[in-house]
């Protein structure tokens, strides 16, 4: 292999990487999420009432919109109604608390006493971590450093001495 050619292939691939790093961590921070955080632990409140205003009919949601979760995040249950509730394989009777480790990433919907709809879907999303991004960029990177090569090839081909 002619040295022109080696050179060639390594700039396409160095240039592909470097693309791929821009774009992937231009993505990263303007696209932002709760899943590049470490796993912690994150408490939901059923307020007082809550059994009664669903019973009438009358109930709004008392857990935010759009949790994510983050694998290792553990999930705590406080019950200061009066009442007994359930959040799938949680049992929360009144005044107490339980908790639940989310240690898979995956979606998850639970049947819910507390909710109006009774259910309560759970997103747990790997972490983004450094491996994760690098990961992105290599996927991203080599075949794009590939095609580079193969485009210089067909636009400024390669003349044999």
């Amino acid at each position: 292999m002619s040295r022109t050619l080696v050179q060639r292939i390594l700039i396409s691939s160095v240039l592909g990487i470097l693309i791929a790093i821009g774009v992937n961590e231009f993505s990263f921070l303007f696209l932002k999420s709760d899943a590049g955080r470490p796993a912690q632990r994150v408490e939901l409140v059923i307020p007082a009432g809550t059994a009664a205003k669903i019973a009438s009919g009358a109930a709004e949601s008392a857990l935010p919109a759009n949790m994510v979760f983050v694998q290792g995040d553990t999930l705590v249950v406080k019950n200061e109604d009066t009442a007994d509730h359930r959040l799938g394989p949680l049992f929360i009777p009144a005044g107490t608390s339980a908790s639940l480790l989310l240690d898979q990433a995956d979606n998850l919907a639970y049947s819910c006493s507390f909710e109006p709809t009774r259910t309560f879907g759970l997103d747990v999303r790997e972490p983004v971590t450094f491996s994760t991004r690098l990961y992105g960029i290599l996927i991203a990177g080599l075949p794009l450093g590939f095609l580079i090569a193969l485009y210089s090839f067909i636009i400024w081909p390669v003349s044999r001495n």
